[in-house]
């Protein structure tokens, strides 16, 4: 029977950034919810400075502020999530690649991932006992 000696694990979390044009969406709507809710409260209507009647929602957002603030606060967290959020999950052993939610589009199941892990390690040990050659 052979006897394998797993190393300690080490567990890291990280954020994995989303693309670039993502994130400056994300950018971008948060100062513009930002802007949006402090037009709300103040109560000029914007579209009397371009001559225009003001839409039912924008009357309906000046009769209940605190909803239609807590709607563009949530709605435009929600989007921002969104961008931001790019459902990686990397696992690596030893620095060495070994999962990749990002190319297999799936999680690995408990089973899947109890497997790799106890192949990688066995390959791992099994390196550091084979002798070592000099050239």
């Amino acid at each position: 029977m052979e006897i394998i000696r797993y190393p300690d694990i080490r567990i890291e979390g990280e954020n994995y950034l989303p693309l670039p044009i993502y994130r400056h969406i994300a950018s971008f709507l948060s100062m513009f919810k930002l802007l949006l809710i402090g037009v709300i409260i103040v109560g000029k209507d914007p579209f009397a400075l371009f001559g225009m009647q003001a839409p039912g929602l924008w009357v309906w957002s000046q009769e209940n502020k605190i909803y239609a603030c807590m709607m563009v606060f949530f709605f435009s967290n929600m989007i921002e999530n969104q961008c931001m959020s790019t459902g990686a999950f990397e696992i690596t052993l030893n620095d060495v690649p070994v999962w990749s939610k990002l190319e297999s589009g799936h999680l690995p199941s408990m089973q899947q991932l109890v497997q790799i892990l106890e192949n990688e390690m066995k390959m791992n040990v099994h390196m550091d006992t084979l002798p070592h050659h000099r050239s």
